[in-house]
């Protein structure tokens, strides 16, 4: 089965890339399901209804995605291409711990397949231009980093699969933090989404950057598998054509190669098991 579940289109403000020629491309692919998961981020980006000026960073707006037209796209998309791909609905909540009670009000709005829980930026400090990382060791950072993912997962429990876990890495210029430094942290994280009946992705962006090992790094799937996590969904993070369902093959090799056998499709938040 060839999915892929983190997927932005240009009702992402990183991304022009038109929600219906997704569809189309995904269909020429071979894809039997997809996944839309646009982007939110309150805290340092507004809702495009709110009344709020939109801020700006370097030419870009910063805005979350347009729920109302968002759901009326997906379902138009299902009128015209259902019969030949399965689409779900998601969203890709960048979470921190003061924009809890807006995720809460937005879950409740809308009726979600599949919600990915990313950090990308915590007390408002963005990762991506250094902010964040401004002023503490690494050590300092990821320790930080994984604090925040900890309290969310016990706080917050409207979601399907943490994302990208290690996304700090991306913009750690000194490379991978030390596992031994990070993974008492991430037992405790695991274990508790482990309880409750939560998952991670294989996020196979990690090509495409670059990056040294796969994200998350095989010692964090080592872990998951050995504390029991079963619950697994692969996605290309993609915002352009050249993107959407890259090394999602490959992912699954990996995850085979590492004892997993099932990766996970949602509907209605409910997740169902498929072999690799």
């Amino acid at each position: 089965m060839f999915t892929d579940y983190h997927v932005h289109t240009a009702f992402s403000d990183d991304s022009v890339y038109p929600l219906p020629q997704v569809i189309q491309d995904a269909i020429a692919m071979g894809m039997e399901e997809i996944c839309l998961t646009d982007h939110v981020d309150y805290g340092i980006k507004v809702d495009p209804d709110s009344g709020q000026e939109i801020p700006r960073w370097n030419g870009y707006l910063l805005a979350n995605t347009d729920y109302p037209r968002y759901e009326a796209a997906i379902q138009e998309s299902r009128r015209q291409y259902g019969h030949r791909i399965r689409i779900k609905m998601g969203l890709e909540f960048g979470m921190q711990l003061h924009t809890i009670p807006q995720f809460e009000a937005l879950f409740r709005r809308y009726p979600f397949d599949f919600v990915l829980l990313s950090i990308h930026q915590i007390e408002n400090r963005v990762f991506w231009n250094q902010d964040f990382q401004q002023g503490k060791t690494q050590r300092e950072a990821h320790l930080r980093y994984y604090e925040e993912m900890l309290e969310l997962v016990r706080r917050y429990k409207n979601y399907s699969v943490l994302g990208h876990v290690d996304h700090l890495v991306r913009y750690d210029r000194e490379g991978p933090c030390p596992f031994e430094t990070i993974s008492p942290l991430l037992t405790e994280i695991f274990r508790q989404v482990i309880a409750d009946g939560k998952g991670i992705e294989l996020n196979t962006s990690y090509r495409r950057y670059g990056l040294p090992d796969s994200t998350p790094a095989r010692p964090i799937l080592e872990l998951y598998r050995d504390l029991g996590g079963r619950i697994l969904t692969l996605g290309s993070d993609s915002h352009k054509p050249e993107h959407l369902g890259t090394y999602i093959r490959e992912g699954r090799e990996l995850l085979k190669s590492l004892g997993f056998r099932e990766f996970c499709t949602f509907e209605k938040m409910e997740p169902t098991f498929h072999p690799l």
